[in-house]
């Protein structure tokens, strides 16, 4: 399946052309979503460390992640809704790139697996072992959304 027609139509979106014909609405917007990135990065390494075992020790890790998540949300859901119109205003550049796929499918890996494994496993104190293999996977993760987010800037 051909996917190139619809990102063609959402290129041709109202929302794609203002943003790519305004001189500042794209960098305004993409500092937003920098600023939500550092956020997310900070919320997912706050807990991750202390899985590690690596900071904030004192504190049991079900308080800790109770009291990042809220954070964590905040930050996905203002990724989301900043890229999509960044993701508009250049849709047949990132059809042709690959670490725009990349990026696409790690992120919803990374997001699947924050809110549905490393949410469950975090409730509750983990084996240390169990503990360490779910912040390397975690953070490898959004690691990968970040890193594969900054490629497409320069394939």
């Amino acid at each position: 399946m051909d996917l190139l027609p619809l990102f063609q139509w959402f290129e041709a979106t109202r929302l794609g052309t203002v943003v790519r014909e305004s001189l500042w609405l794209f960098p305004v917007i993409e500092c937003v979503h920098l600023l939500a990135l550092s956020l997310l990065g900070g919320a997912v390494l706050v807990v991750d460390l202390r899985l590690l075992g690596l900071g904030l020790r004192s504190q049991p890790v079900p308080e800790l992640a109770r009291k990042i998540q809220p954070w964590l949300t905040l930050s996905v859901v203002t990724l989301i809704a900043t890229g999509i119109p960044m993701f508009l205003s250049e849709a047949i550049k990132c059809y042709y790139s690959p670490p725009f796929w990349y990026k696409m499918g790690l992120l919803v890996l990374a997001i699947a697996f924050a809110y549905t494994v490393r949410r469950a496993a975090l409730e509750q104190e983990r084996a240390p072992l169990m503990a360490k293999m779910l912040a390397v996977v975690s953070m490898s993760l959004w690691f990968g959304v970040g890193f594969s987010g900054r490629w497409i800037a320069f394939y």
